[in-house]
């Protein structure tokens, strides 16, 4: 599918460039042919006021370097007799060639027009008792352009191909997000069918056993399996609704005035029961009149995941600590815990289902709660970082404090 879309995306810019490549080659083509034409026909009337027999050759120039000589002669006509009075051309007078010329020409019934089966243009003039033509080659035209817009289908050739190469450098760039929003939507879905199973399984293992007991032998705890992991299910659910909503760029933050040190005191004193029963002692430091602009659930939230993973994750018989502190305009959380986290796993913890110890895949969770408090820091204009080393873990919350 990617490999698709850069194609299509390296064609798209392809055929476009290559259109206004186009338009512009074929404008600057009919500039100059009209340009050309113009000197052309400018020193027809030249020649043909100001003729002189001795001149051989006229020029026009393109540019200020550079001139290019046009052959030409011009013909005196009295009725049926034709005289060549100047010009570059010898040996015309009276041959099938000029008579050809002169009828063409004459036919045409038109002051200035084109031989085409000659390659001339001409011009005719009266002057009462004669009519004067003049004759100027029109191959040196065709050559010049020719000339002109091969050096310009080259150059136009050459930017074709680099802007080839930036164009798939450029796809490369472009679909990066895409093709690693579509890998991590497939590790997703292969996740959250992963722990869907599960209890899927158990809930259809009891519920086929309680079909099968007799009604007065069916024990209550086949009942309180199923009962229990639906309300898993239905945690999960929750948890990847929550993770949608948030890459859908849906604003549900409700926005107000927030004490940080407040809502922090609050997961704590939650959370003591629970490290008590962990046996892990839980420490905080919290610096008062710590306000912001943000929605409070969210926040407390965020605050009772980082306890939660600190008191599941942390090394056991440690101390788990949260320290809430100002930061020049901004509100720093730290939840720490005793132990570390190899340095190529720290990256990858806010992504979804993931785990840095296989281990930890025997606690109760879904590796979802590390996403939906970065979802919520970035929500609250905030950032969310994972540090280890010295043998702490730590988890680090900032976001500006209310003006």
């Amino acid at each position: 599918m990617i490999r698709k879309l850069r194609l299509k995306f390296v064609a798209i810019c392809m055929v476009l460039v290559t259109a206004i490549l186009a338009v512009v080659l074929l404008s600057v083509y009919f500039a100059m042919q009209r340009n050309i034409q113009d000197l052309s026909r400018q020193l027809l009337y030249r020649v043909i006021q100001q003729d002189d027999p001795r001149r051989r050759e006229i020029a026009i120039s393109l540019d200020r370097d550079r001139l290019v000589y046009l052959p030409y002669f011009t013909v005196n006509v009295w009725g049926s007799a034709a005289y060549v009075t100047g010009g570059t051309y010898t040996d015309l007078e009276n041959t099938e060639e000029l008579a050809a010329i002169l009828n063409d020409c004459l036919s045409q019934n038109r002051q200035e027009g084109v031989v085409a089966d000659y390659h001339l243009r001409y011009l005719r003039r009266s002057s009462g008792l004669y009519e004067k033509l003049a004759f100027v080659d029109m191959s040196m035209e065709q050559a010049m352009l020719r000339e002109m817009m091969g050096s310009y289908l080259l150059i136009g050739g050459i930017a074709l191909l680099l802007l080839l190469a930036a164009a798939v450098l450029l796809s490369w760039w472009a679909t990066r997000p895409v093709e690693r929003a579509w890998r991590q939507q497939r590790q997703f879905l292969s996740d959250a069918s992963h722990e869907l199973k599960t209890p899927l399984t158990v809930i259809l293992s009891n519920a086929e056993m309680l079909e099968s007991a007799p009604l007065e032998d069916r024990p209550a705890r086949w009942a309180d399996n199923i009962r229990s992991e639906a309300r898993r299910m239905k945690q999960l659910v929750e948890e990847m609704l929550t993770l949608a909503r948030a890459d859908s760029m849906t604003a549900s933050a409700v926005l107000g005035d927030v004490s940080l040190s407040e809502a922090a005191e609050d997961c704590v004193l939650a959370f003591e029961p629970v490290a008590f029963e962990a046996e892990k002692a839980l420490e905080y430091r919290l610096a008062e009149e710590v306000c912001v602009l943000g929605d409070g659930e969210k926040l407390r939230r965020l605050v009772s995941i980082l306890l939660d993973n600190a008191i599941k994750y942390g090394a056991p018989g440690g101390a788990v600590s949260l320290a809430l502190e100002r930061r020049d305009r901004q509100a720093a959380l730290t939840v720490s815990n005793p132990g570390e986290i190899p340095a190529e796993h720290l990256p990858r913890l806010f992504e979804r289902f993931y785990r840095a110890d296989a281990s930890r895949g025997e606690q109760s969770g879904f590796g979802l709660g590390l996403s939906i408090a970065g979802a919520i820091a970035r929500e609250h204009k905030g950032a969310l970082r994972a540090e280890s080393g010295g043998g702490m873990t730590r988890f680090v919350f900032t976001m500006p404090l209310k003006r």
